[in-house]
């Protein structure tokens, strides 16, 4: 992919792809979003002569193609790596050079899980499908709590919306896998944008949403322990968890326009609107997104699988339906932190900027 309809009044011009990775067997997920590497090796890339290269091209692929994965048991990888990969994506396509990886909020929280050597890294975040129910204990309105069947359009999300910068790369690498479920779906913030008449993308880039997270400071004031800061970001700090961001961004590697802070548990309402308007913008957002499952990649975990995706023009969401089989879901996620999320009014959407049609 280019970017051939950008011009050159772009606050940040687009990265072009180079070659050193065109050697990798891959398929795509879908014609929009995801691509899969079946046999790469990241530690091949990693301690690779041209790492620096390949790197780049698989982060300006990720920020094209909304997500990776890279089936092949990443077994020879370690944590530190996994870290390293993360922020190198980062650093290797413009992030700002005073941030690095995200350190979770509630880090210090005594149910805050280590990993399977034993320990814990403040830029590690296990995903375990049980222990999430203890850390987040004191979250009111916690889905499925009132014997009511659960949403699962509540899960649909970007990672640290409610940091002033928000994550721009996260690598998930699964360590345990039930029996069956646990599959992870991410959708195309970039066709979610494309699908909206010209009238309704005019509007919703007039907007912005606050992104308001209170569940850090009532699980720290709960559990008499002091929040992490900075978080990967100098502006990431204390507790300042209600940032307003742009309801349509662009991305800084693509220069490609993306629904972003408009649907999820991150997004606490939409600014300068009324409360009905507020709920039927962010439903009509999540109507969008199940009404259009081609923009929609869905990953099957295996034991040793990875994903890659850039939050800046994804949203993704977890299928809560291994106690179904009662099993538990393990991995362990890195994510990066970006800059302060913008809106250029010389970028274009996806579609235009390819020359695509225009549905």
């Amino acid at each position: 992919m280019g970017s051939l309809g950008q011009t050159a009044s772009l606050r940040v011009q687009p990265l072009k792809k180079g070659t050193s990775i065109d050697h990798l067997e891959y398929v795509d997920v879908t014609p929009i979003i995801g691509r899969e590497y079946p046999t790469a090796s990241l530690k091949e890339m990693l301690d690779a002569p041209n790492s620096d290269d390949q790197l780049r091209d698989l982060a300006i692929t990720i920020c094209e193609r909304g997500v990776v994965f890279f089936r092949k048991p990443q077994d020879d990888l370690s944590v530190e790596e996994q870290k390293h990969i993360t922020d190198l994506l980062g650093k290797l396509t413009g992030r700002p050079a005073e941030n690095g990886l995200h350190v979770h909020p509630i880090y210090n929280d005594p149910n805050n899980l280590p990993m399977a050597d034993g320990t814990t890294d403040k830029n590690i975040y296990v995903i375990n499908s049980e222990a999430a129910k203890k850390l987040y204990a004191t979250m009111k309105n916690r889905p499925g709590t009132a014997g009511e069947p659960r949403d699962l359009g509540r899960e649909w999300h970007s990672d640290s919306l409610y940091e002033n910068c928000p994550s721009d790369f996260s690598f998930l690498r699964m360590q345990d896998t039930p029996a069956a479920g646990g599959d992870t779906l991410w959708c195309s913030g970039y066709e979610i944008y494309d699908r909206l008449s010209e009238p309704y993308k005019r509007f919703f880039e007039s907007l912005t949403a606050t992104c308001a997270q209170p569940v850090f400071k009532s699980a720290c004031e709960a559990g008499g322990y002091d929040v992490m800061t900075p978080r990967g970001s100098p502006l990431n700090k204390d507790y300042e968890f209600s940032p307003s961001h742009p309801v349509v961004r662009t991305h800084p590697v693509t220069g490609w326009k993306s629904v972003f802070a408009g649907v999820g548990i991150h997004v606490s309402r939409i600014n300068d609107v009324t409360s009905y308007e507020d709920t039927m913008i962010r439903e009509y957002v999540l109507r969008l997104i199940t009404r259009n499952h081609d923009a929609i990649a869905r990953m099957h975990w295996t034991r040793g699988a990875c994903a890659i995706w850039s939050n800046e023009c994804t949203f993704h969401a977890a299928t809560p339906d291994t106690h179904l089989v009662d099993g538990v879901r393990t991995g362990v996620r890195a994510s990066g932190i970006g800059g302060v999320p913008y809106l250029d009014p010389a970028s274009t959407g996806r579609r235009e900027a390819l020359g695509l049609p225009k549905y």
